[in-house]
């Protein structure tokens, strides 16, 4: 199984199984001099790790991170960092019964029918549980940002869960960090937790929408045609678990507006440099960005693990019936908000590197 790595100068491959004995990230192109011990990844890998809450899977996993290369008396050298998460929680037999079937919704039966061979304890590689990967390797990429470029700050919020939404009007970003849900607003919160805590009590489980947004990005990232910055952020988000739709900026609204809507129009600011009276592109024009907000925006669908009795085959062929035991999440996206942020913080440094190499500092004067 080959494909396990992304990016172009800042190189992140992943490794591990869900029940396996261990799995982590072996991060490459990282510059040297950047400040990195344990603690400072554990601080965004604690976000993501299960049990935290009633709302996520109850599998009680501590995703400690070690750091076995590439970092001398508490710097980064340059060479391969090596990232290992210990598994320390698995129960495989909650899985002995689908070892023959194949469960829907999930990547059983594509594994199966592309390598003929597949890890049905929780999933192997098509586990969610491979995102701790990427968060601990975006904990090293946001410190390389904060070296480079400090004030650039990333965050992920949900903006849906099922067909409940925010409302914009309420937008209070001191508020994602107060609820179990990353949610910006405290009344859509509470309604949340009212829908969830039924939903969960069913045995079922629930799609979600998470907007990742990244300030003090500087204007100049990206490349035309093949080597866009929104092509990477999209093809990022796509790869996470569970996703199954990407929207820049606008996104599909983009469909229902007029071009005099749409445009977002230009100024210059007092400080010399050019203002917009909008962000419909999501702070990308042309594949750069333009110095505005980044926003991405992906849809999770819903977990495919639930206790709901389903129709399904076996490898032979045989009609079945499945009930996914163990412990799942009851919205898979509520976990998905720190990973969102752990992709755009690694392709955008991956981008500022590739920016520097080619370009140095932008060349395009205004005024």
């Amino acid at each position: 199984m080959s494909m396990n790595t992304f990016g172009h100068l800042f190189r992140v491959t992943t490794w591990g199984e869900s029940h396996g004995p261990a799995l982590g990230a072996t991060v490459d192109g990282c510059p040297p001099g950047v400040t990195l011990d344990p603690a400072m990844l554990q601080e965004w890998l604690d976000r993501r790790k299960p049990g935290q809450n009633k709302y996520t899977t109850q599998r009680r996993e501590p995703d400690a991170v070690k750091i076995l290369s590439g970092v001398f008396e508490g710097v980064s050298t340059g060479t391969p960092i090596q990232l290992m998460i210990e598994n320390t929680d698995q129960r495989s037999k909650d899985y002995g019964d689908i070892a023959e079937k194949f469960r829907p919704g999930h990547a059983d039966i594509t594994y199966w029918q592309k390598y003929g061979i597949r890890d049905y304890r929780g999933g192997g590689r098509s586990s969610a549980r491979e995102t701790a990967a990427r968060v601990a390797a975006g904990g090293v990429a946001r410190e390389a940002l904060k070296s480079l470029i400090p004030g650039v700050e990333i965050k992920g919020y949900m903006t849906q869960i099922g067909p409940h939404k925010i409302d914009r009007d309420r937008f209070d970003w001191d508020q994602i960090e107060q609820n179990p849900f990353w949610c910006p607003d405290a009344t859509a919160a509470d309604e949340w937790a009212t829908y969830m805590d039924a939903l969960r009590k069913s045995g079922n489980s629930v799609g979600a929408v998470v907007e990742v947004v990244a300030r003090g990005v500087p204007a100049g990232l990206g490349a035309p045609i093949y080597g866009k910055l929104d092509t990477d952020l999209a093809a990022a988000m796509m790869s996470i678990n569970a996703v199954k739709g990407v929207e820049i900026g606008e996104g599909m609204n983009a469909a229902c507006l007029t071009g005099e809507d749409n445009a977002d129009e230009i100024f210059m600011g007092n400080d010399g440099q050019p203002v917009y009276s909008s962000n419909h592109a999501g702070g990308i024009l042309g594949g750069i960005s333009t110095g505005q907000d980044l926003v991405v925006r992906f849809a999770v669908k819903p977990t495919s693990s639930i206790l709901k009795t389903r129709q399904t085959i076996t490898k032979s062929g045989q009609a079945a019936e499945i009930i996914t035991k163990g412990r799942h999440d009851p919205c898979v996206g509520i976990r998905a908000v720190p990973v969102g942020e752990a992709m755009m913080a690694c392709i955008i440094l991956d981008h500022l590197l590739l920016h520097r190499g080619q370009i140095g500092e932008n060349r395009g004067k205004i005024g």
